[in-house]
């Protein structure tokens, strides 16, 4: 499920799907998306990266797209590997870097940058 926060600047992804289940937040106020997998019990965060991600107003649109046309592939599809490395857990200064919304999401998480 996809919930968009236009007075927030945020988008909230809900995949449930067993072991693979997921909860991400687009945070375009502060300018990162968190995916916390909870088969690995761990968070990863990243710079939005404007030329491959999409901008908020845009977002809906896609995903409406998407659902009627049942498309898996497209040229706004992003896929995103992460490579296993060192972990921080959250301190006062990413937490005021990444926002409240992806603090609440990854707290007491390593979290993977």
């Amino acid at each position: 499920t996809m919930t968009i926060h236009n007075e927030k600047n945020i988008v909230d992804v809900h995949v449930r799907s067993g072991v693979y289940s997921s909860d991400t937040i687009f945070d375009y106020s502060h300018g990162y998306i968190a995916t916390r997998l909870f088969s690995r019990n761990a968070c990863f965060i990243m710079k939005i990266n404007k030329d491959s991600i999409p901008e908020l107003q845009e977002i809906g649109r896609l995903a409406f797209e998407r659902k009627t046309l049942q498309k898996v592939y497209s040229p706004k599809t992003v896929w995103v590997q992460f490579q296993s490395g060192h972990s921080i857990l959250g301190s006062f200064k990413e937490w005021f870097l990444y926002g409240r919304p992806i603090e609440q999401l990854c707290t007491g998480l390593p979290l993977y940058q």
